[in-house]
Formats: structure tokens, C-alpha cells, sequence
């Protein structure tokens, strides 16, 4: 998720771009995932910089746009529409069965509960011990209704110096009763969040090393034994000798398998920690999420645009992402 906003109030102006237009990015097979020759398809381009999708039960799909303050929602048929403006900059989102949607409201610097008519319900406006949050990003829910959310420090955009000092992240878990615990305060910068197939792995993407981060999830929703789960593939070398694996958003399947946004596509990991293969994206993929009918479309976010593909891999049906 690309946290740092600029301005919120930019005007957004759609191309005439045709829905699911063909792209020319094929595939190498990365088995059981992908099949070689599958071709990557844009769904709607013109955006300012599209964000956090989650499926719809009903084939279709919520997405955003932080930086024009915007929400989008994709019907089952492809056909993109409008659906909330001056959303805070809201990056990432999750949608609850009961059809309610939590938002991390990045420029207003909190977590939100969206109702299906666009209701809000502040769920954490601070962080713990008097620490105010800074750039919540991005969200997952356990199965008990608890919520883990990431919150990066500012950072510098493309281009710019970096900064001498670089405050970590932090890494919160909302229990069910609505009390906040820090979950970690030492990542670079924590981005991506999500937890594995059967709740019991918490898997959190560090935008600014290689490293891509697993927790032990406890009964109660706190986190022990931190480690590093895998060291992504491509890293850009900094000149000070750092890796950075530009991960963002991710997405899992059934099998346990951790599809990871980075720098050079979407990585894929299986349950172990081992690297399979990377899906090629035209566009630097910012996050993405299964969708369709049957969950075997993968939505995938980059730069101004809205991309699918199909796999051969399955989404869960149980929870959103």
C-alpha cells in the first residue's frame, strides 16, 4: 500500500479505456497457481492510484483510490462504478460478512467501520501508550472478529532524498471488545497484512527490506516469535548496500500459498516459505485480492489501473482476503 499522501483533493478523470482489455503480459507456468500463457487483463485504467480490492460474495469487488479520496466498486459483469467520495484517503479495506467494510483511513489517521449506506464508525482514532497513529494502511480480521492493522511511518516518495532517520512502524491488533494492543514496533515498514489459511501464522510485508515477516498467533489474538518467513525474490539494491523488496499488499489461497505485491510482480509463496514463481504485472502492483464467482480471479491494484488474471489457485470463501 502506498502510504505517503500527498493531497487528497485531486481530481480524478477516468480514460476511455475499454473494460477488460487484453494486455500483453503473459505467463511462465508456476504450477498449480498460474498456467503458462495466461494473459494479464486490464479491467479500467485513469486513476490516480488504486488500492486495497476485496471480493464481493456475488462475484464482484471493492477497491479504492487514497490518493483521489475515492472508493470504487466493480460489479460481477466487470462494470465499475463510483461508490464513496472523501473517504480520508482510505488505502486498505476488508469486508465483514454481515456486508459492513472496515477502511484505514490514511490522510485521517484512523480505523473505520463503513455501512452498506456509507455510515461511518470510528473503531481506533490513537495508538497505544499515547502514540497518535500515523498512516494506517492496511487490515485483516481474525476469525473471532479481531482486527490487525499496520501503521507505517511517513517516508519519502520516488525521487526523493532519504530520510537520515527512520522511525519504525508499528503493528496493532483491535480485540473483539475494542482494546488496542501493539503487536510489533520494530519493522521498517510494515505494509501488507495477513494471516494464514488456518488463523494460527500472521504474515506482515516490510515495504523497505526483503524480509517478509511471520508471527505466532495466541488464543487471544497477541503474537509471539517473530521471524523473518522468507527473503523475497528482485530486491532493489540501495546505495548503501540495503535490499528493498518494495512489498505491499497480499492475498491468500487455500492451499496456504501467499501471494505477495513487490516490486517485480506478484511473488508467490507456499506454506513453507519456499518461492515459486512471480506473476508479471505491466504496472508496479500496489495490492490484490481473489474474486469472482468461484474465487479463482486475482484483482490485482498498480499505479493508475485495475488488472485480473485467471488462476488455477482458490481464494478462501470464508473470509474476504
Amino acid at each position: 500500500t502506498r502510504t505517503a499522501l500527498v493531497s487528497f483533493a485531486v481530481v480524478l478523470s477516468l480514460s476511455a479505456a475499454a473494460l477488460a482489455q487484453s494486455v500483453q503480459t503473459t505467463q511462465p507456468e508456476i504450477p498449480g497457481v498460474v498456467a503458462a500463457g495466461t494473459t494479464v487483463q486490464l479491467i479500467k485504467d485513469g486513476f490516480q492510484g488504486t488500492e486495497g480490492p476485496v471480493g464481493t460474495p456475488d462475484g464482484g469487488l471493492y477497491f479504492t483510490d487514497p490518493y483521489a479520496s475515492k472508493m470504487y466498486k466493480m460489479d460481477k459483469n466487470g462494470n465499475v462504478t463510483l461508490w464513496r467520495e472523501d473517504t480520508g484517503g482510505t488505502s486498505g479495506i476488508f469486508l465483514l460478512k454481515n456486508g459492513r467494510l472496515l477502511g484505514a483511513e490514511t490522510g485521517r489517521h484512523r480505523l473505520v467501520a463503513i455501512d452498506p449506506d456509507g455510515k461511518l464508525t470510528p473503531l481506533a482514532t490513537a495508538g497505544v501508550g499515547g502514540r497518535a497513529l500515523r498512516l494506517t494502511n492496511d487490515i485483516m480480521v481474525d476469525k473471532k472478529g479481531g482486527i490487525y492493522f499496520t501503521d507505517p511511518a511517513p517516508f519519502a516518495f520516488a525521487g526523493q532524498p532519504e530520510p537520515t532517520e527512520k522511525p519504525p512502524g508499528f503493528v496493532y491488533y483491535l480485540t473483539p471488545k475494542g482494546n488496542l494492543t501493539l503487536i510489533d514496533d520494530q519493522i521498517t515498514r510494515p505494509n501488507g497484512i495477513s494471516l494464514s489459511f488456518d488463523g494460527k501464522i500472521l504474515f506482515v510485508a516490510d515495504t523497505d527490506t526483503e524480509n517478509l515477516w511471520a508471527f505466532d498467533v495466541q488464543p487471544d489474538g497477541t503474537t509471539k516469535n517473530r521471524r523473518s518467513f522468507v527473503k523475497l525474490h528482485d530486491p532493489q539494491p540501495r546505495p548503501d548496500g540495503t535490499l528493498r523488496s518494495g512489498a505491499d499488499g497480499m492475498a491468500i489461497d487455500t492451499e496456504s500459498r501467499l501471494y505477495v505485491t513487490t516490486s517485480s510482480g506478484v511473488q508467490v509463496i507456499d506454506r513453507r516459505g519456499q518461492y515459486l514463481g512471480t506473476i508479471r504485472v505491466p504496472k508496479n502492483p500496489s495490492n490484490l485480492a481473489f474474486g469472482g464467482p468461484d474465487r479463482r480471479t486475482l484483482y490485482i491494484t498498480g499505479r493508475d489501473s485495475l488488472f485480473s488474471v485467471k488462476v488455477l489457485s482458490q481464494g478462501p470463501s470464508d473470509r474476504a482476503k
